[in-house]
């Protein structure tokens, strides 16, 4: 789940930041992600801090949460985590571009008020630093300032205006002209806004495709529904999405995950093109190249990356369930049971139950001291076995547990 930044924002410049005291502001973020209550955050943060384990907590602190329960409980606790990896990394980004001396004030506002991790890798991007990159090579040819030209939009005639960059490297206009292009494409791919408008458009309308690799027809046989296979990303359910990865993982598939490219243009050239001259043909180049090249692996990596996450806690949801209904199953099935719930001074307390867990009888009986009325209780439990026809006995693991085993088989035949 993405927070609302510019609510974050406003919760923030309310924290008053200090980062030495960075962590008060967690709480507040926590309870408007999970829609928790924002008290009940704040006690189980503190309870943690004290180390409470989260079962403990949930059976023991129900006050002081307001009755949270174990996956609350662990969904703030993995929440909080998540938060303190985030502000991790904002200090190692803003210690790296302080470092190069780039640090200026608003971009530090952006990245102090930033909770997102890719939203905060998008702000870093420029400054990463990274392998040698075609614009790289094209800045060290001093090609730099014709990009800058050529995106401010005014140039009547780009190409009479690159002769002026032609240098021993550089022979033509067009080949100028191509080196600021790669710059350009850099450029808009370092761009954190148009970065998040294509991400907003993976996240409603991308799309899942995958195909056979070809020669892998028969070792991929049991993936034959997926061998030319497309669909809603959002409506891919989790079985589905791991299967497809599985077999991309055995190399029987080649999968990705894919918007409307054309839209994808259209809605970057809305940004980066404000004139219809020359220029805007070379950007409108530009804007495709840093799409195919840069923006959309990068960001369908992240989707890839986030789908097989997502799909991962809904298949452990799945698996879980399906051990709860097995653990809360009769461990002898559908059968008639006595139950004993063992004890001294009180008595043990006796029900008999039927096939489905019915209450048929119950009483109590006084094997143990002080009592001691060793006969009358397996007379007592004799009988109600042959009345009610029962065919098991379970004991209770508590206080006298072992005293009332050791008198069923003694007694009790």
């Amino acid at each position: 789940m993405y927070l609302d930044e510019k609510e974050i924002a406003q919760s923030f410049k309310k924290s008053k930041f200090d980062p030495n005291s960075i962590m008060s502001i967690f709480p507040e973020l926590i309870s408007k992600e999970l829609s928790l209550n924002l008290k009940s955050v704040e006690a189980v943060l503190n309870l943690l801090e004290e180390g409470a384990t989260i079962p403990f907590i949930a059976r023991y602190r129900k006050e002081r949460t307001n009755g949270l329960d174990e996956v609350q409980i662990q969904n703030i606790s993995e929440t909080f985590e998540s938060y303190k990896e985030i502000q991790n990394r904002k200090n190692t980004i803003l210690k790296s571009i302080s470092e190069q001396g780039k640090l200026e004030a608003q971009l530090e506002k952006q990245i102090i008020e930033c909770w997102t991790s890719s939203v905060l890798e998008d702000l870093y991007l420029p400054f990463k630093q990274k392998r040698k990159t075609k614009a790289d090579i094209a800045k060290k040819r001093g090609l730099e300032p014709l990009a800058g030209s050529i995106m401010k939009q005014n140039l009547d005639d780009p190409e009479s205006y690159a002769i002026r960059f032609l240098n021993d490297e550089i022979s033509t206009a067009e080949e100028a002209i191509s080196g600021a292009k790669d710059i350009i494409a850099e450029w808009i791919n370092e761009r954190a806004y148009a970065r998040n408008i294509i991400r907003q458009m993976f996240a409603r309308t991308a799309i899942i495709e995958s195909k056979l690799v070809k020669g892998k027809d028969e070792d991929g046989l049991k993936y034959k529904d997926y061998f030319k296979f497309s669909e809603s990303l959002n409506r891919s359910p989790s079985h589905r999405i791991l299967a497809i990865r599985r077999a991309e993982s055995e190399g029987i598939l080649k999968v990705g995950i894919s918007i409307d490219k054309d839209l994808a243009y259209e809605k970057l050239e809305r940004i980066f093109i404000n004139s219809r001259n020359e220029c805007a043909s070379i950007i409108k180049d530009a804007i495709q190249d840093s799409y195919k090249r840069l923006i959309k692996p990068s960001i369908e990596t992240e989707f890839k990356n986030s789908s097989k996450e997502k799909a991962d806690l809904e298949a452990i949801k799945v698996f879980a369930e399906n051990l709860r209904q097995l653990l809360l199953a009769p461990a002898l099935g559908p059968i008639r049971t006595l139950a004993i719930d063992p004890g001294f001074r009180t008595g043990c307390k006796v029900v008999c139950l039927d096939e489905n867990g019915g209450l048929l009888h119950n009483e109590t009986i006084y094997p143990h001291p002080p009592q001691s009325e060793n006969t009358k209780a397996a007379s007592k439990i004799g009988n109600l076995i042959e009345a009610y026809k029962l065919d098991a006995i379970a004991i209770g693991n508590g206080t006298a547990g072992r005293e009332t085993e050791r008198f069923i088989q003694k007694y009790v035949r």
